[in-house]
């Protein structure tokens, strides 16, 4: 039997569902992150998005969860993009990611093939050539892609035959007097980290150096059935933003529609149809939710308050944009460089706003699609502050203005 619902209860359920209705207790960070991921590009977005969700957060305290304590991993994710998650889940984000054939993986690395073709190599070959070197390469040492990437290359060449090295050391086509081998590596990189091999130090300056797992943690995470990781990244994605289609979540995890049959298999009989009814002048939509959220959706409520979520906000990650953002919105919202943060007020979308710092002082330029009530003004500059302490600086300006 297919649900039916409207989109004011889509939008009420998957605000709950990425916690944005209510912020979680302090200290439940891991439990933040842990619903569908928290991007961390560009940096800091993480910081806000958690802040969004959660009571309490500081920059220490979330530098704490990554760095001493390890309760949060940061790692190459969905979209190949930097994401904050769980340590004990980042299997979901990491493993589940990753596509169990060669072909599916190669779309999901978009630019390695013709390099791989050249070079004669599969893409498997390629990633246990710089596995063999890694922890020769790594092993104590916190170092940037580049860094990492040209030593590893440096030390693959002379095991080569002759034809292949001459490619390998040849100028590719990814950078400027990178060499071909180099920008394959970078490739590979990213496997090893959705292979658990791999993550993020903390930040040192504007470099992400990378670091062995079982070093960074003391141990390698733990061994999983990869259909298990799949599946259980797909349930937190239809949570989050169900009702939902395979062509969504294939865009939203970085892989081809025609691929998602490994995710999708795995719990086709966990799922049920929704029917979205229309908006004026538009047609009805139909998804697929998890059957255990069918009556959490129909019943959820739209909440009330005022976030400032950063850019790239899990929230706004979403494919049917029309759902959450008027069309002639798209282009302010999710734009084509640069994208902003978003304003959301009682539950919509209501206008973006960008950071602008000087010294101590932060002012946010705040661009809203309608005039707000007084009350969201009042909050919003309650939000700001908050924003502005999150980002390092002691005063804020807030200056709002109306598309």
């Amino acid at each position: 039997m297919t649900a039916r619902v409207t989109r004011d209860d889509v939008v009420a359920f998957r605000l709950a569902a990425h916690g944005l209705a209510a912020r979680a207790p302090a200290g439940d960070l891991a439990v933040v992150a842990g619903r569908c991921g928290v991007q961390d590009s560009p940096p800091g977005s993480a910081l806000l998005a958690l802040h969004a969700r959660a009571e309490g957060v500081t920059r220490e305290g979330v530098d704490a969860a990554l760095g001493e304590e390890r309760s949060l991993l940061r790692t190459w994710a969905m979209r190949g993009a930097p994401c904050v998650v769980p340590t004990a889940d980042a299997a979901a984000f990491t493993a589940g990611v990753l596509p169990p054939a060669e072909e599916a993986r190669r779309h999901l690395l978009l630019g390695v093939g013709p390099s791989l073709d050249r070079l004669g190599l599969s893409l498997t070959d390629a990633v246990d050539l710089t596995r063999a070197e890694l922890r020769g390469v790594l092993a104590g040492r916190r170092l940037a892609i580049g860094e990492l990437g040209a030593e590893l290359a440096a030390r693959i060449a002379p095991g080569l035959p002759s034809a292949r090295r001459a490619v390998w050391e040849a100028e590719g086509p990814y950078a400027a007097g990178q060499p071909l081998g180099e920008g394959v590596v970078h490739f590979c990189l990213r496997v090893l980290t959705l292979e658990g091999v791999l993550c993020f130090a903390p930040r040192d300056g504007n470099q992400a150096p990378f670091v062995l797992v079982d070093e960074w943690l003391g141990h390698p995470l733990p061994e999983v059935d990869p259909a298990a990781a799949r599946a259980d990244l797909l349930r937190r994605y239809l949570h989050c933003y169900g009702p939902t289609t395979r062509a969504a979540f294939a865009t939203w995890a970085g892989v081809r529609a025609g691929d998602v049959g490994p995710w999708w298999d795995e719990v086709a009989d966990e799922l049920a149809p929704v029917e979205v009814a229309p908006a004026a002048g538009g047609r009805a939509s139909r998804g697929w939710l998890l059957a255990d959220d069918v009556d959490a959706l129909a019943s959820a409520a739209m909440p009330t308050g005022v976030r400032l979520l950063p850019p790239r906000d899990p929230y706004t990650q979403l494919r049917d944009r029309a759902t959450i953002v008027a069309k002639e919105h798209h282009r302010a919202v999710w734009a084509p460089v640069g994208d902003p943060g978003t304003v959301l007020v009682d539950g919509e979308v209501a206008g973006t706003w960008r950071p602008r710092a000087k010294g101590s002082r932060l002012t946010l330029a705040v661009t809203t699609f309608g005039r707000l009530p007084d009350r969201a003004t009042a909050l919003l500059n309650d939000e700001a502050v908050q924003v502005a302490a999150l980002r390092g600086s002691s005063t804020v300006d807030v200056e709002l203005t109306t598309a």
